[in-house]
This record gives C-alpha cells, structure tokens and sequence, in this order.
C-alpha cells in the first residue's frame, strides 16, 4: 500500500498531474481526507480479502480541486472524508457518479445517504457534552438547549464555532427551531464561554481538567481516543469527565459521518463499488467501532465493549444532506455573533 502526500500549492496540483501515470498502476485508486493511520486497517483487510491492490493520496484539503483539475485524467477511483460538508462539496462539483448497489441502499439508513446515490456513510460520529466530575450540577444537563442558561456563564469551553463540527451541530439547530431562535442560542451559548473559543475538542478536554470550565462539547470519540491514549496525561484529562448524549427525551443526539463514494471518472467504478460495500462489512463495521470508536451505521452489527459501555443513544434523524444546506446559515449566525 502506497501513501502519496498531497501539496497544496498550484506546483504541487501540477505535479500531481504529472504522476497520474504512476497512481494508476494499483487495482484501485483512493483519494482521502481521513489520515493514514485511521484507514490503513481498513485498506490492508481489504487487499488481503480481495487481492486488490489499494493506492492512496492523502490530504487534509484541496482533494475536491485537485480531482476537477485533472478532470478525466484523473486516476482516482474512491473518495473518503469526514463530515458531510466535504462529501457536499464533490457532490456539488459532479465528481461523484451514482452508485448501484443494492446492499448499499438496504444496509445504510436513508438519511445517512445521498438520495441520488452518489455518496454513502460508513460510521456515525455523537456531538456529545463533555461534563467534569468535579461539578454534579452539570448532570441536569439533558439537551444542546440547555447550554444556554445562564447557569452555565462562565463555565462552557468550545473551539471555534467555524469549525466543521460546530458549524454542523448549528445547522442542526437551525434545522430544529429556525433561524430566530438558533440564533438566539448560539449568542447565549457564546455569553457562557469560560474563554474564547480556541483549540480542538481535546484541548476542551483538558481545559476541564485543568479547572478553566466545566462543560465542553465535543465529538464522542475524542473521549476514547483520550481515555485509551498512550500518554498518560491524555488519560487524566478523560478521567476527569463523564459524557452526555443530548436531547435523548427528543429529536435525538446530532451525528455528522465519514463517507465516501465512487469518482466520477473511475476507471474502475466496479472494483470501487465493491470496495465501499466492503465498508458495510461485518469486518469493517467492527473495524470503525474498534480503531476511531466511531459508531456502525448498519444497526445490525454489535457495538465494540467499549463504546456498548457509554450506553446506546438515540440519533437525530435529521437527513444527514441537510447539514451542507443550512451550513452557510449557521456561519452567517456564528460570524454574527463571534463565536
């Protein structure tokens, strides 16, 4: 398995023409925005059942431009990222082409799919509330809404609220209440930061260990990460918190996803198809749970020990492609109140 990395500059995109020769030597070709690491496993148990030989080009942006440069020519086959505002993006740009497979439809829930076909996720990921121990009046937390008390002043950390994440968990509230009453909680959320939005969600881990505030939102999976890390003192900072599913007497806890699909030009759209139905695998379900603690999207595979341990929870049902739509709303929103 080869890892290409990936050169933001117009040399680099030049350059990158350049190789199309040499990319398109593997059986299948995969342009991803997920690090390495986190799809090697998924890359080396499929080589090893299909015999197929995988390339990958790795990059955290630019990918979608880089795939509408070399238009045709590109050598690229599958498609693979994180949030469904990038997976938006190559579907807006038709660099995606439709997919037909029937175990894709039945096994992956309508609204976590394109309605056209065109990308599909593969693991779910909680915008869960992270809560010190320390504090047990955090526990009467029960929903996103009630982050904007005025109990909480001075007592909430967050990254910034352009991040994809919070952008998406925005858009969700849009979704659910308009753009007068998002609005309005999103000034109120920001009245209660204990300091101004920096750093990623495990940094709000550990601005609750270190007593700057009490309550953070992040990713559901940053707390195993941090809780199974090899340093030491990422394990401190998860044993500090407990999490809290959100809105569970309601509409359900926010998702976002990791998705992918089939590259428009692929000259192996058969190999690549049968590559994301391997995604919905038994194997690679488990393999989503067990490497990243992402959640399955197929309900039928058993969560790992670990995240059946935090319990189960119930998802906001919200068609997953709604996100994309109302994300330039919930920015409009964060800009205006300076999140």
């Amino acid at each position: 398995m080869y890892k290409i990395p990936l050169s933001m500059s117009l040399l680099g995109l030049f350059l990158g023409l350049i190789i199309l020769p040499t990319v398109g030597l593997a059986d299948l070709n995969i342009y991803s925005h997920r690090q390495p690491f986190l799809i090697s496993p998924f890359i080396e148990a499929y080589e090893k059942e299909s015999g197929t030989k995988v390339n990958i080009v790795y990059a955290s942006k630019g990918l979608a431009q880089r795939l509408q440069a070399e238009g045709e020519l590109s050598p690229a086959d599958v498609i693979l990222t994180v949030d469904i505002a990038r997976l938006s993006v190559y579907a807006d740009k038709d660099l995606l082409a439709v997919v037909q497979s029937s175990l894709l439809e039945n096994s992956i829930p309508p609204h976590l799919r394109d309605k056209d076909n065109k990308w599909f996720a593969f693991s779910k990921r909680a915008r869960v509330i992270a809560v010190s121990k320390q504090s047990s009046d955090v526990n009467n937390i029960k929903d996103y809404e009630d982050l904007s008390n005025k109990e909480w002043e001075g007592r909430i950390c967050s990254r910034p609220g352009s991040h994809v994440y919070n952008r998406a968990l925005l858009a969700s509230i849009l979704h659910a209440h308009g753009y007068e009453k998002a609005k309005k909680w999103a000034k109120s959320l920001r009245d209660n930061f204990a300091r101004r939005p920096q750093g990623n969600d495990r940094a709000q881990v550990k601005a609750i260990q270190e007593g700057i505030c009490d309550i953070a939102i992040i990713n559901h999976y940053y707390y195993g990460k941090l809780k199974f890390s090899e340093k030491v003192e990422h394990r401190s900072w998860a044993d500090n918190v407990d999490i809290i599913f959100p809105n569970q007497g309601n509409r359900g806890t926010h998702i976002n996803i990791s998705g992918g699909g089939v590259a428009k030009y692929s000259k192996n759209k058969k190999e690549a198809v049968k590559f994301l139905e391997f995604l919905i695998s038994d194997k690679a379900q488990e393999l989503y749970a067990s490497i990243n603690f992402e959640y399955p999207v197929r309900t039928d595979v058993p969560l790992s020990e670990e995240l059946a341990s935090w319990g189960k929870f119930k998802e906001d049902k919200m068609p997953i492609g709604k996100i994309a739509v109302l994300a330039p709303e919930a920015q409009k929103i964060i800009d205006v109140i300076g999140w």
